[in-house]
C-alpha cells in the first residue's frame, strides 16, 4: 500500500477526496512529520520553519515523490534529492497571477509617488500637486528571468505600453541571453528580478550593475533577497545612485527592525507578501496535487517537476 505523509492543515481540503488505497499519514508538528514519513513514499511537508523542513526531508528515507506549494525550494538539502532521485514537484506558477499584480501595484506606486499620498491622507493633509510624475507608458523595463511569473508580468506591463526586454538563456528575437543584459543596463527605467535563486543568480545584482543603471531606474525584487548585493544596493540608495527599490523579498527575512532599508525614503519593503496577496493560493495548491496524485499512481508524469540539479 502507497503511504503518503501530508500536512493536517490541508486535511478538510484533501481527505474526502483522496483515492482509496493509501495509507495517509497526516501530522500536525514537525516532531509528529518527523514519524510520518519514515516510510512514505509520497510527502507534501510544507511548513513555515524551513529547517524543519530540511529535517523532515532527510527523516524520509524512502520518499519517491515530494510535493511542495514553495517555488523557490533552495532552503532545502538538493544533495539528498539527487542522491535518492527524488521527484519533487514545487508551487511554480501556483502564485503567478497576483506577484505579477504586484509587481505592477509596486511599479505604480512608485511612479506616482502613492506612499506619500497615503502618508498625507494619514496627516490629514490635502495636496496641491502629485508626489510622483512618472508615468509608465514610455518607459522601459528590463525582465530577468521568464518562468511562470515572467510570463504574466511581460503582458500586464505592456497593456501600460511599457516596452519590455526580456532575459531569456535560449535567447530569441525581442529577447536578450544571459550575456547581454548587462552592457545594455543603462537604456532602462525597470529592473524587473524574476530569476530562480541559484548558485549563478546569487548577487547577479551588485556594485557594478548599480552603477551601469540610469540614476533614476527603479529595482523591482520578486525573487529572492540574495539575487542582489544587498549592502551594495543600500549604499545606491542612500546616495540616491538610483530612483528607487521595490522589495518583496530581502536578506534576511524578516528584516531585522534595525537595517537601514526600513528607514530609507528610496526603498519599499514588501515582507514577502506578494504570493499572499491573495485567497486562492492553497485551493491551486490541493487542485494540484490531486491532479499529479492521480498521474503518479497511474505511472504517468507529474508536473511542474522541480529540477535539484540547476535549482529551479
Amino acid at each position: 500500500m502507497t503511504i503518503l505523509a501530508i500536512s493536517g492543515l490541508i486535511r478538510p481540503m484533501l481527505e474526502h477526496r483522496l483515492p482509496e488505497g493509501l495509507d495517509v499519514r497526516w501530522f500536525m508538528s514537525a516532531e509528529e512529520a518527523q514519524v510520518a514519513v519514515a516510510d512514505a513514499e509520497i510527502g507534501w511537508f510544507d511548513m513555515n520553519d524551513q529547517q524543519a523542513m530540511a529535517a523532515t526531508l532527510r527523516a524520509a528515507k524512502k520518499l519517491k515523490w515530494l510535493n511542495s506549494i514553495y517555488a523557490g525550494l533552495d532552503f532545502l538539502p538538493m544533495d539528498v534529492l539527487i542522491e535518492r532521485n527524488i521527484t519533487v514537484t514545487n508551487g511554480a506558477g501556483i502564485n503567478a497571477i497576483t506577484i505579477a499584480e504586484y509587481v505592477v501595484m509596486g511599479m505604480l506606486n512608485i511612479a506616482k509617488g502613492y506612499r506619500e499620498v497615503v502618508r498625507a491622507q494619514e496627516r490629514h493633509e490635502w495636496l496641491f500637486d502629485s508626489p510622483g510624475k512618472r508615468e509608465l507608458a514610455g518607459s522601459k523595463a528590463l525582465l530577468l528571468g521568464y518562468g511562470a511569473i515572467g510570463k504574466l508580468i511581460q503582458p500586464r506591463l505592456e497593456a501600460f505600453d511599457v516596452e519590455v526586454s526580456v532575459v531569456r538563456r535560449s535567447g530569441g528575437e525581442g529577447t536578450l541571453r544571459p550575456d547581454e543584459w548587462r552592457a545594455r543596463l543603462g537604456e532602462f527605467d525597470w529592473v524587473i528580478l524574476a530569476v530562480p535563486a541559484t548558485p549563478e543568480t546569487e548577487g547577479m545584482i551588485g556594485a557594478a550593475e548599480l552603477a551601469a543603471m540610469k540614476s533614476d531606474a527603479v529595482i523591482v525584487n520578486i525573487a529572492r533577497g540574495s539575487v542582489i548585493d544587498q549592502p551594495a544596493l543600500v549604499e545606491a540608495l542612500e546616495n540616491k545612485a538610483i530612483g528607487g527599490a521595490f522589495l518583496d523579498v530581502t536578506t534576511p527575512e524578516p528584516l531585522p527592525a534595525d537595517h537601514p532599508l526600513w528607514a530609507l525614503d528610496n526603498a519599499h519593503v514588501t515582507m514577502h507578501l506578494s504570493g499572499r496577496a491573495q485567497s486562492k493560493m492553497f485551493i491551486r495548491s490541493g487542485e494540484r496535487f490531486l491532479d499529479n496524485l492521480g498521474k503518479y499512481l497511474r505511472g504517468e508524469p507529474v508536473a511542474p517537476v522541480f529540477d535539484p540539479r540547476l535549482g529551479y
